[in-house]
């Protein structure tokens, strides 16, 4: 939709395809239906966020900065709020207005709108010369693919985009999940099913040489699976290799407290119920789906009684209590993901423009692009960029 703008104000005659019954399906439902719309940052931070390809969208995001798009909602009547981590949302806390807003615009440029299913990109002598669609052909010399990635299918981003591209002789790059939940045979995920942390630490390791390559701090969620919450989807963005096995999230159920005060914490509980089994001391301490888990884990006998526990079970309590860990055998399904990873090989687009080096006359906006990032208006704000500058070279 921006592309389609940004050419019409430089006096193109545009059509806009999409497969849907209304603009901006996929828009409509980003952030809960919120709509994350950007981030108040700089560039730099911007493509700094992106670890898929980041480097890519240096001439893009520069051209079309998040400044630019905060601007551009603001002109179309949709005032906005900057909020926790300088996320931006309009102010209605609605997305309709974000995508009804370009629809908008779109409609007072005199873009025409069809919905129509693209089937092909119509290549002649080696130039674009249009598409065919379910409802015939269009002939133009210029075609922009934003056709989205593989989540959320029910959108119409179901990986149409990346299979017209790969016709055409482009390298696109497996799609995969990104900003999703991980899955894990740990029967302990399944035991604690629902459980929300408001309040974890969260650190990811990559087995293979024992770094962590990921720290967070905030909500994690249990599932039947494996693991959800926004540090784990926040987090799957970094497990670039993923293979059963290859990373273990740690999770700290105490970030609040030091181990020297969870110690002190943890001999006080456990005076305070001193005649009690040790499997009924820790209502005060853990949720009661985690209770089992943890006494499991500590390896101190269920029916132990407190005031029995040495002080090297007690260590080994509190190693539990500060890395529980859970190891990952893979992505969830990528039609749940936020975003696709992979997709058209950067290396074959023009960076400046979004135009293919391989077919004049073609050009690439968006998810389809081999380029996502972390949580926070990132993603929309490349779409947004990445639109403008291939509408300014259609």
């Amino acid at each position: 939709m921006l592309a389609a703008i940004t050419a019409a104000k430089r006096g193109r005659r545009v059509l806009l395809l999409d497969k849907n019954d209304r603009l901006g399906k996929k828009l409509r439902i980003t952030g809960k239906g919120r709509c994350n719309v950007t981030n108040d940052c700089a560039p730099e931070e911007v493509i700094r966020a992106a670890p898929g390809n980041g480097r890519f969208l240096f001439s893009a995001v520069h051209a079309f900065p998040p400044e630019a798009t905060m601007r551009l909602f603001e002109s179309l009547g949709v005032p906005l709020k900057t909020e926790r981590g300088r996320r931006v949302f309009p102010v209605s806390d609605r997305a309709d207005d974000i995508a009804d807003a370009l629809a908008g615009r779109l409609e007072a440029l005199g873009v025409a709108v069809e919905k129509a299913r693209v089937r092909s990109v119509r290549v002649e002598t080696g130039e674009v010369t249009g598409v065919r669609t379910e409802r015939g052909d269009f002939s133009a010399p210029h075609v922009l693919l934003a056709m989205g990635g593989a989540s959320y299918p029910g959108t119409g981003s179901n990986g149409d985009g990346a299979r017209l591209a790969s016709a055409l002789g482009h390298t696109v790059t497996p799609l995969r999940p990104s900003l999703v939940g991980l899955l894990s045979d740990d029967p302990d995920c399944p035991a604690a099913q629902g459980l929300s942390l408001v309040n974890c630490g969260v650190r990811v390791r990559d087995e293979r040489n024992g770094r962590v390559i990921y720290e967070d701090f905030g909500e994690l969620l249990f599932t039947h699976e494996g693991l959800s919450g926004p540090t784990v989807l926040s987090a799957s963005a970094h497990l670039r290799q993923m293979e059963p096995g290859r990373y273990t999230v740690l999770i700290d159920l105490k970030p609040a407290l030091s181990p020297e005060q969870l110690d002190k914490r943890l001999l006080r509980d456990l005076a305070e119920n001193r005649n009690r089994n040790f499997s009924n001391a820790l209502g005060a301490l853990l949720p009661q789906s985690l209770i089992g888990p943890v006494v499991r884990r500590s390896g101190i006998p269920p029916e132990c009684k407190c005031n029995g526990i040495t002080r090297e079970q007690r260590q080994d309590l509190l190693r539990v209590l500060k890395s529980f860990s859970v190891s990952v055998s893979g992505f969830a399904p990528i039609a749940g993901a936020i975003v696709t990873a992979g997709g058209v090989d950067v290396r074959e687009v023009d960076p400046r423009t979004m135009a293919s080096k391989k077919i004049p006359g073609l050009f690439f906006a968006g998810e389809i692009l081999d380029v996502d990032a972390y949580t926070g208006g990132f993603n929309l704000q490349i779409a947004f960029s990445t639109g403008f500058c291939a509408g300014s070279h259609l």
